[in-house]
């Protein structure tokens, strides 16, 4: 199990970077006129590039230090002078840290789920604090590169303490799949239904009162359950607990309160799906982190585009949440069989 402070730092990382990332792109860019470029750009880099470089992880077997080196480089692209530039570097940095903080992660759950829910889960907070700090005017901007220094320096620091030199404990890279890579196609659809869904769904009532920050917090803490819960029921039995309360919640969703619940249990099945690619192919975690990414940034491409939502209504919510259990039932039995 990856120690309390490593994991720690990690998950404090994780919201900061990305924290970092939207603030630094909705203060210095946002409104330009290559905005929209520069957010393709960035999620690009961020999401796409992420399944290449974590081949390229998996074989450095530096993990701590690729994610100081992407702190450093979200940093560095607080000085860039030119918006593409800055939108690339921020990008780049980003995935290298969700690749090195990862794969630690990975390698250290074994057959566990937890520590994975504790890591993917501060940055939609990140981003919600990053956006509203840089659409508005009161926190400074150097405050994201510098903290991304302090963190760079402590996660060097304690992967070194952990290790005993920035090596890490990455198995020989090796893409082979023992028992055949069929479940990844089922459980990388799910992940391309929950980005999709996260970007085109809409409620009525979220910028009413504090609904925006619950819903928020319901992204949050539904990742980090979601490990948990994996833990203590298994994997297969929490994602038909999570998605198919969360279908039914979803057909209520023109209210506040179930829209929430709906949305914390919909986002429960994060880790589980990292998990259970990574058992897939253990010998490539790095490149399976990755191809989780890339479904992550095929489901901002129709928004980007500006193309019509097809999830419109609690009726196409649950829809999806149903569909996405069924995909969750096929990829995690061939999963068992690995």
């Amino acid at each position: 199990m990856l120690p309390p402070p490593l994991l720690g730092i990690y998950s404090l990382a994780h919201l900061w970077v990305d924290l970092s990332c939207a603030l630094l792109l909705f203060r210095t860019l946002f409104g330009e006129s290559d905005w929209m470029l520069c957010v393709l750009l960035y999620n690009f880099c961020a999401f796409a590039l992420q399944m290449p470089l974590g081949a390229v992880a998996d074989r450095l077997n530096r993990n701590g230090l690729l994610a100081a080196s992407g702190c450093l480089l979200v940093a560095a692209a607080y000085l860039s002078p030119w918006g593409m530039l800055t939108a690339v570097a921020a990008g780049v940095g980003n995935a290298l840290f969700h690749l090195g903080g990862g794969v630690d992660v990975l390698n250290c759950s074994e057959k566990r789920c937890a520590a994975l829910g504790v890591f993917v889960s501060p940055g939609a907070l990140g981003l919600y604090l990053g956006t509203a700090w840089g659409k508005g005017i009161s926190t400074p901007l150097f405050i994201g590169p510098v903290v991304l220094l302090v963190l760079a320096a402590a996660i060097l620091s304690l992967s070194r303490r952990r290790f005993g030199s920035l090596r890490s404990e990455n198995v020989p890279f090796d893409t082979a799949a023992p028992g055949g890579l069929w479940p990844v196609v089922p459980l990388f659809l799910v992940v391309v239904l929950r980005s999709y869904m996260g970007m085109n769904q809409s409620f009525a009532w979220r910028d009413s009162g504090c609904w925006a920050l619950a819903l928020t917090a319901a992204l949050v803490l539904g990742k980090c359950a979601g490990g948990f819960l994996a833990d203590k029921a298994g994997a297969l039995r929490a994602s038909n607990l999570s998605l198919g309360l969360s279908a039914a919640l979803y057909l209520l969703s023109a209210l506040p309160l179930p829209g929430t619940l709906a949305v914390f249990l919909f986002n429960m099945t994060m880790p589980i799906t990292l998990w259970a690619v990574a058992r897939v192919m253990p010998a490539a975690k790095g490149f399976t982190f990755g191809l989780l990414t890339f479904a992550l940034f095929l489901g901002f491409l129709p928004s980007w585009m500006g193309w019509p939502s097809l999830l419109t209504g609690p009726l196409a919510y649950a829809a999806v949440a149903l569909v996405s259990l069924g995909l969750m039932w096929l990829g995690l039995k061939g999963v068992r069989r690995c």
